[in-house]
């Protein structure tokens, strides 16, 4: 058979969710036992995420394969529970990087290359190549930003293109405000987006209506009027409290239904065992405990830069059947003079976590967190930077090294507890060049770290370019220091713990692999320890299937 399409595009503004609705219509067709997958187009000239800043662009998500790309992809691997490759990403930057090598070869020799035929044909070739190498069924492309945007207008028009020689289907995600003072849903706004798509050659087949609340049947019937659709064609995507429940609304709407038929696929039979098991497990209806989790780090005013450390928190209190509130805090309010009464807002959380980051600002604040869980016993999860600072505050006040600290902050200090990797210092390019994608990792029976995996040899994705000084390693085992998880040869120090309570780091990003079907080994023994310290939790409360 072949590969059909959906193309999902956003009006109006960013941010609208499209990588969810994206993640949901795959997510329905894959329980019609369809092999689909998502692919997404970002418009910005780098050629991945690797350098941006989490502040303008939200997280720095890590594939298998070690590819730095957008968040989205987190969301795409999290709603399937399947690995995407690097296949599956496109950029403005690695489309005009191939276009100037094939020029550059002579294989537009005798034409002066062009936005129109050259690129297009290039991105349609690049997405018929991917769907013949996967065989799939259905290939979800998502066109990151906002019809209009001059960055993805030749990607629009290559999607136009696509759909003369294959069957397309569009989806456009669009916004539906509610003035408070009028109290009435608008749809000019979506009229006018509409009218914008239609002159770029493009009818589309859905519109997904982004709302605070539901929309109301007069708002639909006058959206589909002016989108030339039928009313059960705009879909209702109003504001949820948990995103995995899309695929349900979806459902409820019989979009799914709609988009088979639309798609031209072949009948067949829709899991109704799966999707069971996913509204169970994404929906528990017995919550009868709450975690809260203070999450100290440097880019909180910012949440999406810590967006699979969230969820991976809310895959494993969802497998606890329980609540999740999360508190976010500025590491740097607690360097202030007043740090005592600021460490205060910590004494409500049940557990603390410091998540990943570059560079010195707000650190010292977080190692003032993790000293005051390491001295109040209040469960930590230390990830990548989180478990560094773990380290350092460990040096500074349990071995008596003053000024310990990373290389990464004073190339010259005296105690370089954390430094550069011994490769990394070879390195000149800053793109693609850290320790990426997935990592083998040994660890040490009886301990926590073993308790949480169940098993000696472990595989987690890494982003990183600093590492545990082994020169300091002994000297922080012989205070008590656990060194949990180490590379299979023994070189580099994967995970550390403390003694006798639950205070657990590593230098990888777990979050990068939980999904809701399997959450992260190291968030649900932490998540268990939190709520163990105000909420105690037996192993019968436990959904057994998400643990194995």
């Amino acid at each position: 058979m072949q590969t059909k399409y959906v193309v999902v595009l956003g009006s109006l503004l960013s941010g609208l969710g499209k990588g969810i609705v994206t993640s949901s219509l795959a997510k329905i067709l894959s329980l019609y036992g369809y092999n689909v997958m998502p692919l997404k187009f970002d418009g910005y000239l780098n050629f991945d995420c690797g350098t941006m800043n989490p502040f303008r662009h939200g997280e720095v998500f890590v594939l298998e394969d070690g590819s730095e790309v957008d968040m989205d992809f987190g969301t795409y691997e999290r709603f399937l529970n399947k690995d995407v490759t690097k296949d599956f990403t496109l950029t403005g930057g690695k489309v005009m990087s191939e276009i100037i090598a094939k020029e550059r070869k002579g294989d537009f020799l005798g034409t002066d290359v062009q936005i129109i035929p050259h690129v297009t044909d290039y991105i349609i070739e690049r997405i018929e190549k991917v769907s013949e190498k996967e065989k799939l069924d259905v290939l979800l492309i998502e066109v990151g930003g906002t019809v209009g945007d001059i960055e993805n207008g030749y990607f629009v028009e290559a999607m136009r293109q696509l759909s003369q020689k294959h069957r397309t289907v569009f989806v456009d995600v669009t916004y539906v405000p509610e003035l408070e003072t009028v109290g009435e849903q608008k749809t000019k706004p979506t009229q006018l987006a509409l009218r914008s798509l239609r002159q770029d050659g493009i009818q589309p087949n859905f519109v997904v209506c982004r709302s605070t609340r539901r929309l109301d049947d007069k708002t639909r019937k006058k959206i589909a009027l002016f989108s030339n659709l039928a009313p059960e064609a705009v879909i209702d995507d109003n504001d949820i409290s948990n995103i995995y429940e899309l695929p349900l609304r979806l459902v409820e709407q019989k979009m799914d239904k709609m988009l088979i038929k639309e798609l031209g696929l072949e009948a067949t039979t829709f899991d109704e065992k799966r999707f069971t098991e996913w509204k169970n497990r994404v929906d528990p209806n017995d919550k009868k405990r709450t975690a809260t989790i203070a999450i100290v780090g440097k880019y909180v005013n910012l949440k999406d830069s810590y967006a699979s450390v969230k969820e991976a928190l809310m895959h494993a209190a969802l497998a606890c059947k329980a609540n999740l509130k999360i508190n976010w805090i500025e590491s740097e309010t607690f360097e202030e003079s007043s740090v005592g009464s600021s460490l205060a807002a910590l004494k409500s959380a049940d557990g603390i976590l410091v998540p990943g980051g570059f560079g010195q600002r707000g650190t010292e604040g977080m190692i003032n967190a993790i000293e005051y869980a390491r001295v109040n016993k209040i469960p930590y999860l230390g990830l990548c930077l989180g478990m560094q600072l773990m380290a350092i505050e460990y040096a500074r006040n349990v071995c008596g090294l003053p000024g310990a600290t990373s290389g990464e902050f004073d190339p010259k200090a005296d105690h370089k507890i954390i430094d550069l990797m011994e490769e990394q210092k070879r390195t000149t390019l800053k793109g693609g060049t850290m320790r990426l994608g997935s990592w083998d990792a040994s660890i040490k029976p009886g301990t926590s770290a073993h308790a949480a995996y169940g098993s000696d040899a472990i595989t987690e994705r890494h982003r990183h370019r600093y590492e545990m000084n082994n020169a300091y390693k002994r000297v922080l085992e012989d205070k008590g220091l656990v060194v949990s998880a180490t590379t299979p040869d023994g070189n580099l120090v994967e995970i550390i713990e403390w003694k006798n309570q639950f205070g657990m780091a590593t230098q990888a990003h777990p979050e990068f692999k939980s999904r809701v079907e399997r959450p992260a080994p190291m968030f649900l023994a932490f998540v268990r320890s939190a709520l163990a310290r105000s909420n105690p939790i037996s192993e019968e409360t436990m959904t057994y299937s998400l643990l194995k």
